[in-house]
């Protein structure tokens, strides 16, 4: 584990607020970064339960939950989400459309696609208990670890994207979504919640879905795109908790 303690700390430091000291930054690090990513989101996840095991999975608890993990990620997943919604809204060529999500502004599309991301993750959330915030911060960086994988290439030069785009191998994403799929089981049959592994996979296809449509519509992946990415597949097993439960 000490040939990855660069990638530890890279990943720490990107995915979160908690300030690490890196001190190497290259491809292969990158690479290690986003196979570690599903880890710093089990620590983002225990972190932002606390509202809710202190007191109670009301929805006041949830939007607090919601809101803690908000600060510990400096809001970055959400800003990509936005500008990835303003981006594939306009309708726009790809060139076009990066253009329009680099800019600082967030418009309307962005705007609608927070607010309703946002409520359903609260909503669900306070139905689906600290378990399922748990699940839904590993699922979302496992979504990363997808979106790193050889054979995806990033949309422009330069940024996240280009940095980390290709650097992981597909048999190390799936050994990585094996073993989050395999303790999500364990951990439901311990407490009678069998719906975590499936949804975990429900959260992962649905970043999947979104990544293969931001291939498709901007030639690969950003910065934008992963933290659109994390929001999605968050979303997506919060709302599988809450339905399946």
């Amino acid at each position: 584990m000490a040939g990855w303690g660069a990638g530890l700390r890279f990943s720490v430091g990107t995915l979160s607020v908690f300030p690490v000291r890196v001190d190497r930054v290259d491809r292969e690090v990158a690479g290690q970064a986003m196979v570690l990513a599903p880890a710093v989101g089990l620590a983002l996840g225990s972190v932002s339960c606390l509202p809710l095991l202190v007191s109670g999975s009301g929805l006041l608890e949830a939007a607090l939950a919601l809101g803690l993990l908000t600060v510990l990620t400096r809001a970055l997943h959400l800003d990509g989400l936005a500008d990835l919604a303003d981006g594939l809204g306009s309708g726009k060529p790809a060139a076009q459309a990066l253009d329009i999500m680099k800019k600082s502004d967030i418009g309307p599309f962005g705007v609608v696609t927070l607010v309703l991301t946002l409520l359903a993750q609260a909503a669900a959330l306070a139905e689906a208990g600290p378990v399922a915030l748990l699940a839904a911060c590993v699922t979302g960086r496992l979504a990363l670890t997808w979106a790193c994988a050889v054979g995806v290439p990033s949309a422009r030069p330069g940024g996240l994207g280009d940095m980390v785009a290709g650097t992981v191998r597909r048999r190390t994403a799936l050994l990585v979504t094996l073993a989050v799929v395999a303790v999500a089981a364990l951990a439901g049959v311990l407490l009678s919640r069998v719906v975590l592994p499936l949804a975990v996979l429900a959260g992962l296809g649905a970043a999947l879905a979104l990544l293969h449509h931001a291939r498709r519509r901007l030639g690969g992946i950003t910065g934008d795109v992963l933290g659109a990415l994390v929001e999605t597949a968050t979303a997506a097993v919060l709302v599988a908790c809450a339905l399946l439960s």
